[in-house]
């Protein structure tokens, strides 16, 4: 995942969430199948990669396409956002797409409610793929919605931990830790105070601080957000409970909500070289593979590693998991191709060599069980942990909702809230977000 696509998703996944529930049914799930594969026909493939090494490999794969099925012929367009990807599919016409991928998850949940993308079940039971043989739970979860699987994922991204290894030395620590109290020692024997802030921060810990949001640590107790019936669960999910209560500890732990958030003020944009983990003012970070390859590329001395996030003492047994996202892809509702299209998504999703050669090139996480495995994958080690986080079967993810992340978001305040001192009583936090949710849900429907 690149800088560019990480910025786009939090301006986009909002506004679409408003834009898709307030519009009425794209279409049927089922429509528009009856083209003939094998006819002479061009597709229109709709993507948001943008940045040159990026269309450059998405190009390779569709050449590699094209040379299989020499009568099918796609054409790209880059750069898409999820609102664009709304308005066209909303009107129609020969200039929409066939074919779309989308950076933003969190829109899965409308973009199968709405009839937006068709149900691929039918098209991968014609094509003998079992999707439970084919793609990690995860991905399978992110990319459907109550049994509608509307989209498939096309690469993942695997969240860990980045250390500090001279930090790590200096503080007589030998090894990442592997449980939660274990990083919460590390975290203070990390930490140097200097008069009122800090020289150097174990761990930022707060909501506000990158990558720190709630949904990443909770993944590591494995919450239940809703019931069978689509209902909020959060209000009795004692994982999440436990979550929020262990990152309002090691805030007290590391100096408190005032100090943090002074020292937070210094830092620089997330996606620069003054990164605080690039720049060492931090010696503990969750991130993703990508911030890998932005440091190897960058004028940081930081010498780092990688290891899986720590889980909670009483899971230590599941150690070795994390917080799994994507890309997704999937069929316009208005194609009228979409045999054709399903060869292309099918390629796109499911050929190992195509998964495996575009994971390569744009660094990014494969998502099928089989390029999880592949030996052509890039042999870095700490390419190599995540590789091994997606592959965790304790990994998970947040789940679909007809309303996109919005859910997310309420949880992400109760946090602020809970962190800072406002909101003292997180059970009493708890049952109002879990109303708030069930009310949205309800009013998009």
């Amino acid at each position: 995942m690149t800088a560019t696509r990480r910025l786009r998703l939090a301006g986009t996944a909002l506004g679409v969430t408003l834009a898709l529930t307030t519009t009425a049914c794209m279409g049927t799930s089922q429509g528009g199948a009856n083209d003939n594969p094998d006819a002479d026909v061009t597709l229109t493939f709709w993507h948001g990669w943008s940045a040159p090494s990026e269309v450059k490999a998405i190009q390779a794969t569709i050449d590699g396409f094209e040379k299989a099925h020499p009568n099918i012929h796609v054409k790209a367009v880059g750069g898409i956002t999820d609102d664009k990807i709304n308005q066209a599919l909303r009107a129609g016409g020969a200039s929409a797409p066939d074919v779309v991928s989308s950076f933003t998850t969190d829109n899965v949940g409308q973009f199968c409610t709405s009839h937006a993308f068709v149900d691929l079940n039918p098209f991968m039971e014609k094509s003998n793929i079992d999707p439970q043989e084919t793609f990690p739970a995860a991905q399978l979860e992110y990319t459907q919605f109550e049994g509608n699987q509307c989209a498939l994922p096309l690469l993942s991204d695997a969240y860990g931990l980045y250390y500090n290894k001279d930090a790590f030395k200096a503080a007589g620590i030998t090894e990442p830790p592997k449980t939660l109290s274990q990083f919460d020692r590390d975290a203070v024997k990390l930490t140097e105070v200097s008069g009122d802030t800090y020289s150097q921060l174990g761990f930022m810990p707060l909501y506000h601080g990158y990558e720190s949001s709630i949904t990443h640590f909770a993944t590591q107790w494995s919450p239940t957000y809703f019931t069978s019936d689509g209902k909020s669960n959060v209000a009795d999910d004692q994982p999440l409970a436990s979550a929020y209560r262990w990152q309002k500890a090691l805030v007290g732990k590391l100096g408190g909500y005032e100090k943090l958030e002074k020292y937070r003020s210094t830092f620089g944009d997330e996606w620069s070289n003054n990164n605080p983990f690039m720049t060492g003012q931090v010696a503990m970070a969750i991130d993703g593979e990508w911030r890998a390859g932005m440091i190897d590329d960058s004028n940081s001395k930081v010498d780092y590693g990688v290891a899986p996030f720590p889980v909670p003492d009483g899971m230590a047994d599941q150690y070795g998991k994390g917080y799994i996202t994507g890309t997704i892809v999937g069929i316009a509702s208005t194609s009228k191709k979409q045999n054709a299209a399903w060869e292309f998504v099918k390629y796109l999703t499911s050929d190992t060599h195509a998964v495996v050669n575009f994971a390569n090139a744009i660094h990014n996480v494969p998502s099928t069980l089989a390029a999880l495995q592949s030996p052509d994958l890039n042999p870095d080690p700490n390419f190599q942990t995540f590789i091994k986080i997606a592959a965790n079967p304790h990994s998970n993810t947040t789940p679909s909702s007809p309303n996109g992340g919005a859910y997310q978001l309420t949880l992400q305040d109760l946090g602020y809230a809970f962190e800072s001192g406002k909101q003292t009583d997180l059970q009493a936090g708890l049952d109002k977000a879990a109303e708030q949710i069930d009310t949205d849900i309800a009013q998009s429907q």
